[in-house]
């Protein structure tokens, strides 16, 4: 480390400025879109009937494929270190976001609505007069 961790920033992202975190991102892109491409796959159809697991699922799926491909062009066309680690913090936040704040709302009005159609469905099919 020859420079201020702050000047690193602006350095180029490439093998001689970041021997460690070069290939090591890249390979975890590459590995990381793949992995969200089958994890969609399978869950969209364990969960075709529940659309709004679906919805979460796409808004993730489509999520990783941007940050993971952007994080691929920079790798290939090396991009300063600051908006490589920008594209990172903000994907990275955004699937965050998307899961423990965007869909818990609708994740709890959803088993409302399931809660109330099993009640309902249950209570007409008591009683054998109905």
């Amino acid at each position: 480390m020859q420079l201020w961790p702050w000047e690193y920033l602006f350095e180029s992202w490439d093998q001689t400025n970041f021997p460690d975190l070069y290939n090591t991102i890249f390979v975890a892109s590459i590995v990381m879109l793949i992995v969200s491409v089958v994890f969609y796959n399978v869950r969209t159809r364990q969960l075709h009937r529940h659309a709004i697991y679906v919805q979460m699922y796409e808004w993730m799926l489509w999520t990783c494929v941007i940050t993971f491909s952007l994080i691929i062009v920079y790798w290939i066309f090396r991009f300063d270190w600051i908006i490589v680690l920008s594209t990172l913090v903000i994907g990275l936040g955004v699937l965050v976001w998307i899961r423990f704040v965007r869909f818990p709302p609708y994740f709890a009005a959803y088993e409302r609505q399931l809660a109330k159609s099993r009640y309902y469905s249950r209570q007409r099919f008591a009683h054998p007069e109905t």
